[in-house]
């Protein structure tokens, strides 16, 4: 497998929509694409696989360790990578777990996707600047210019500079995702996506120099695969519109060790027959009259609880097991309510240690995670978990348990931190 990553020298320079219209191109040229997204993002993975038609993989060296490279699927054609932040932007003030350094990690060269605003000669020490420091840039895309603005940065860039200006996007508003608060819509949330990816595709056939593209894909060395000793449990995964942020990996381990089966909390009456439930995170503020509505299934959740099942939730989970996200009701396991603010109350990687022994571990055990949230829970729950800011001094604490359900903020990755689905896994079997 040959890949290639897209970058940008910051946020808000069309990387997504610019990798989507690669990867429908490269399809209708019968390529065969496994995508993948730096960082812990999981709105963007949704946009990759809606139009590769495969499951997208995050590649996170923080959340997911240094074996990361393990989880790409070699048996496709094309591997193709989208970046995260700028370039260079990594964790704290540092390009660490940057996509600048899994490209590296990767011996993978990347193209940077410029989207000038208001400048001409400038962009050329700029450019240059970043290509100094990381040679492995070996091509350009600009994004929304006209083709005469295209044509008198190509000829700088490519003199002065010396690497390929493969093609140029033109400007159009409808060439767009709209945001919210975690970033992007999510994808199930645009209805026209492939119109507009197909309106993408079609300036980059138009516009982008394809075989020169080709021409920097470099191939990607084979690692040995995961592998895992299947159980007898089952576990029933909570997957709607609400619920929807999953590491693949994640899935993937659980798919390995149980029979699992999805559910919607918004639609379903009841849970599947299950030993395990994992709720991850979402939008369950923008969906909670549904939420609130499906009293069935919130009553299932609690019996099931009740009745000593094992759950694991993160984040929106946690928010939809309190009482109440603002002034819905919710599944109540955990006493106290959710709110909402208006501004991010946590956000980054983040280390955590448990704090006393508890379902996912025992006291000092350590694992990574990500956090990402703009409501606060207010909950009259013993905290267990110490979570402190990765390169920072903040620290707050998290954590609840409830008989055998346990909730939490930050995200994790099961690759990285396989002990807590071990550590699960041993409490069901008695051990």
């Amino acid at each position: 497998m040959k890949g290639i990553v897209i970058a940008a020298p910051n946020s808000g320079s069309g990387k997504t929509i610019l990798t989507l219209g690669i990867i429908k191109t490269l399809k209708d040229l019968k390529y065969t694409v496994f995508p993948c997204k730096v960082g812990p993002d999981y709105i963007d993975t949704a946009f990759l696989r809606r139009i590769s038609g495969q499951e997208a993989q995050n590649l996170d060296s923080f959340l997911q360790g240094k074996e990361y490279k393990i989880l790409i699927n070699k048996d496709l054609d094309l591997c193709i990578i989208e970046g995260v932040m700028g370039y260079f932007d990594g964790i704290y003030n540092t390009f660490e777990n940057s996509t600048y350094s899994i490209a590296k990690d990767l011996n993978l060269n990347a193209i940077l996707v410029y989207a000038p605003k208001g400048e001409m000669f400038s962009v050329v020490p700029k450019i240059q600047g970043m290509v100094n420091f990381a040679p492995n840039i070996k091509g350009i895309i600009f994004n929304r210019v006209s083709k005469n603005y295209f044509k008198l940065l190509k000829e700088i860039v490519e003199k002065y500079v010396g690497i390929k200006v493969l093609g140029f996007i033109e400007e159009s508003k409808y060439l767009e995702i709209n945001s919210r608060h975690l970033g992007l819509i999510q994808s199930v949330e645009v209805e026209d996506l492939e119109e507009k990816i197909e309106k993408v595709s079609h300036e980059i056939k138009k516009n982008v120099d394809l075989d020169e593209f080709l021409k920097l894909t470099k191939e990607i060395n084979v690692f040995s695969p995961m592998t895992f000793t299947k159980t007898n449990f089952k576990a029933a995964i909570a997957l709607d519109r609400a619920f929807s942020f999953y590491y693949r990996e994640n899935i993937d381990i659980l798919n390995s060790l149980f029979e699992v089966e999805f559910f919607s909390p918004i639609k379903d009456k009841v849970l599947p027959d299950a030993d395990f439930v994992y709720i991850g995170g979402g939008y369950p503020e923008i969906f909670k009259e549904e939420l609130s509505a499906n009293k069935k299934m919130l009553m299932s959740i609690r019996d099931f609880v009740e009745g000593g099942g094992f759950l694991f939730a993160e984040c929106g989970g946690l928010m939809y097991l309190t009482e109440k996200i603002d002034d819905r009701y919710m599944v109540g396991i955990f006493k106290g309510e959710t709110y909402m603010t208006d501004k991010l109350q946590n956000f980054g990687y983040v280390e955590v240690e448990i704090e006393r022994d508890c379902v996912i571990g025992y006291k000092g055990d350590k694992f990574t995670g990500h956090e990402f949230h703009k409501s606060v829970v207010n909950l009259k729950h013993e905290k267990i978990l110490r979570v402190k800011k990765a390169m920072g001094n903040r620290i707050t604490d998290c954590g609840y348990q409830y008989k055998n359900a346990f909730a939490m903020y930050p995200h994790v990755s099961f690759f990285g931190s396989f002990n807590i689905v071990k550590n699960i896994l041993q409490r069901m079997k008695g051990e």
